[in-house]
């Protein structure tokens, strides 16, 4: 939770009626004003990992078996934070988040190099993860 301060001068002349995050003012103390920011995010599973997202954020993920520019839904969402956050036992009961599949691609190269001194034995493999970029458009809780 982040919390903003502000002196009341500005707040005379009808300045910062909102926060950073769109939130409005909700109390005062003395001089200052505090405004509380609640930031809407999840915690999903998927690919046998778990990302925490916000709306609007891309992420990487493990290969989807999907398009450019479809709509992908992760149900498995263990936790939801904001305002009233909800935990899962083990995934929030009617929670999903909605994304659209931006690209496909694979990531950079990474090399393993084995050898044996003294042998003339080595061995180099090369492996490119495959990842899909997903950008989130909605939180449903």
């Amino acid at each position: 939770m982040l919390y903003l301060w502000t002196s009341t001068a500005a707040t005379a002349r009808n300045e910062f009626k909102f926060s950073a995050c769109g939130a409005l003012v909700f109390g005062e103390s003395k001089s200052k004003i505090i405004r509380r920011c609640t930031f809407m995010y999840a915690i999903i599973v998927t690919g046998g990992k778990q990302y925490k997202v916000e709306a609007g954020q891309a992420v990487y993920v493990e290969k989807l078996n999907v398009e450019a520019g479809e709509k992908v839904t992760f149900d498995q969402v263990v936790f939801v934070g904001g305002d009233t956050p909800k935990i899962g036992t083990p995934t929030v009961a009617g929670a999903t988040v909605t994304g659209t599949v931006e690209k496909q691609g694979l990531e950079k190269k990474v090399v393993t190099f084995k050898y044996k001194a003294k042998k003339g034995q080595h061995t180099k493999k090369g492996h490119r993860q495959p990842y899909t970029k997903v950008v989130v458009d909605a939180i449903n809780a």
